[in-house]
């Protein structure tokens, strides 16, 4: 495993198959999804991060998961989206990172990820329109994903203080476009289930 210390700092939204609201987050992997398996693609925007000396700040990612069942059973499959800013060595960073080879927040993907179908550079674009958050990756990925109401006036829905490894807390959203083409995956998850989280992982 890597010594390099890390960090990244900002913002990701995961959308997925499951019906409105993926149990995932509560069950920790002791419930299936909805639908039994899991199809996810989530989008990173990082404002704040580091890789040893790497500067990783300013950067977007991607990422694809399959997951055949129980998310805590493993076997999944996984593809990584890397900005073309990327410097190389940001680049290789973040593959460390994203395996799990880095250790910290996402070192359990080293042991889930049966499955790593590589990175490509591609153009990520991540921006804020109201509440809503679009990702977008042309030719691969159209989404756009909007937090869910809560009961107080201007106030989303949040599950607080949780032990999702991904963030403490989660804000409840749901896709208004997710269409995903790549790897031979061809997905629409318009409707369906989404999550908008502070991102403050590390080593």
């Amino acid at each position: 495993m890597s010594k390099e210390s890390w960090k990244l700092q900002g913002e990701l939204v995961l959308a997925c198959n499951c019906k409105v609201f993926c149990p995932c987050v509560l069950s920790l992997g002791n419930h299936p999804p909805t639908e039994g398996y899991c199809q996810t693609w989530a989008g990173f925007r990082v404002d704040d991060g580091h890789f040893g000396d790497t500067d990783l700040s300013g950067i977007n990612l991607g990422l694809m998961m399959e997951i055949p069942g129980y998310m805590s059973r493993g076997n999944w499959t996984a593809g990584l989206f890397i900005d073309e800013r990327a410097s190389i060595y940001a680049s290789k960073a973040l593959t460390k990172i994203f395996t799990g080879k880095a250790g910290g927040t996402t070192g359990l993907l080293s042991i889930l990820v049966g499955n790593f179908l590589g990175v490509k550079h591609e153009k990520i674009i991540y921006e804020t329109e109201g509440k809503t958050r679009h990702v977008k990756i042309p030719k691969i990925l159209d989404g756009a994903v909007t937090p869910i109401p809560g009961n107080e006036a201007g106030e989303d829905t949040v599950i607080r203080n949780s032990k999702y490894w991904i963030a403490e807390d989660i804000t409840v959203a749901q896709s208004d476009k997710s269409r995903f083409r790549s790897w031979g995956r061809n997905w629409n998850f318009e409707g369906l289930s989404a999550e908008v989280c502070k991102l403050d992982w590390h080593s």
